[in-house]
């Protein structure tokens, strides 16, 4: 075999180990769906209100109905992912809003994690959201 045929063939195995990761950095794999916070700053305080948009990207409409079960409310953006404070989720002041009432204890950026269920979603949709608190 000569030398080009073999670079040839070490090239169509690169591009065929490479594919998945090309696909991605083209945006291929980008989530459906967004968590969009209403207001990028909340105020320092116990029980500050914090309310999150879903939002499916492909139509650009609000989610209406996710039952968020998990949540995780940190310093993470600031590097200090061990400083933590509480997050409750109060409902839905407006369809595909969801409200949290959360407790931060320091001004600085905060992260709020979550994972919810979406109607007619087999997987769980995970996104965070970064505010302020002055």
């Amino acid at each position: 075999m000569s030398i080009p045929m073999k670079r040839t063939r070490a090239f169509v195995v690169l591009i065929a180990i490479s594919f998945p990761f090309l696909l991605a950095a083209c945006g291929r794999d980008k989530p459906r769906y967004s968590f969009v916070p209403v207001t990028n700053e909340i105020t320092l305080q116990a029980e500050a209100v914090l309310d999150v948009r879903i939002v499916d990207e492909v139509s650009g409409n609000p989610v209406e109905g996710a039952v968020i079960f998990e949540s995780r409310f940190d310093m993470s953006p600031d590097g200090m992912a061990a400083m933590t404070a509480p997050a409750e989720v109060q409902g839905t002041p407006q369809p595909g809003i969801y409200r949290f009432k959360v407790a931060p204890n320091m001004a600085g950026r905060w992260a709020l994690a979550l994972k919810a269920k979406l109607r007619g979603v087999e997987d769980t949709v995970s996104g965070t959201v970064i505010v302020t608190a002055r």
